[in-house]
């Protein structure tokens, strides 16, 4: 049976985020992602880990100003100080939290870059990144995400995903593998999830459309269940998803579908 990891930004959302900790820990989660750790401290929430028994599978490094609507800044050649500065950051967050890897967001084409241009620095960011991590045992990932949710986002493929561990050419960068953004971009699930299972360090989870939660949407979740066990994936699914109503009513599809 697949491995579920509480995805605190997108459940519990009815509760302050520090609470949202106890709540997944009482909804029979064992691990917990979320987006930015950042704003906490970092005492603080390891301390909350430790007191619910939980893991934390996974963060991001910082993505610019996410309230003004950044997604990232991995791909914009001006800004590749605070990219630097903010695997740094990243770093110190997932030594104190026991993260074992970290998720890089590349981030929309910045207005007058070149695709190649931009391309160039999210290959040259990708490296440095995964040098300094690989440096404190601590694993990097880059996620493909769909244009209809985040029109203009630089990296929105599996098979570009692939092909930019190939430029970058380390063994501490896997693909972050989002099913609902896969799903919306290219379909074809069961398929890649095989094909690279080698190069796919985490998976998440949503249905399609809306991205609430497994089974409300068209995606055979138990039939994809299966086949994730199949193949050998034994890392977490994080639960990545908006509840239809709220978390504790939706979270029946882990036993009606996994």
């Amino acid at each position: 049976m697949p491995k579920f990891a509480a995805n605190l930004t997108m459940l519990f959302t009815e509760l302050p985020f520090m609470e949202r900790f106890q709540a997944a820990a009482r909804a029979g989660f064992e691990a917990v992602e979320y987006l930015f750790p950042y704003s906490f401290d970092r005492k603080e929430l390891a301390a909350a880990l430790k007191v619910n028994g939980l893991q934390q599978v996974l963060h991001n490094l910082p993505a610019g100003d996410w309230d003004a609507g950044e997604r990232g800044i991995a791909c914009h050649p001006a800004r590749i100080d605070e990219f630097r500065a903010g695997v740094a950051q990243a770093i110190a967050y997932a030594k104190a939290l026991g993260c074992p890897q970290v998720n890089c967001l590349a981030g929309k084409l910045p207005p007058d870059t070149g695709a190649d241009k931009a391309h160039r620095t999210l290959v040259r960011n990708l490296r440095y990144a995964a040098e300094a991590l690989q440096a404190e045992n601590i694993g990097l990932l880059v996620e493909p995400i769909n244009t209809f949710d985040i029109p203009g986002f630089f990296l929105t493929r599996t098979d570009q995903a692939l092909s930019l561990l190939d430029e970058v050419g380390s063994a501490n960068l896997r693909v972050q593998y989002d099913i609902y953004h896969a799903q919306r971009m290219e379909g074809e699930l069961g398929n890649t999830l095989g094909q690279h299972l080698a190069r796919i360090g985490h998976i998440q989870l949503a249905d399609n459309p809306g991205r609430n939660e497994p089974g409300t949407g068209e995606i055979n979740y138990s039939w994809l269940f299966r086949h994730i066990d199949a193949i050998g994936y034994d890392g977490w699914i994080g639960c990545e998803y908006k509840p239809r109503t709220n978390t504790a009513d939706g979270l029946g599809w882990r036993q009606a579908l996994a």
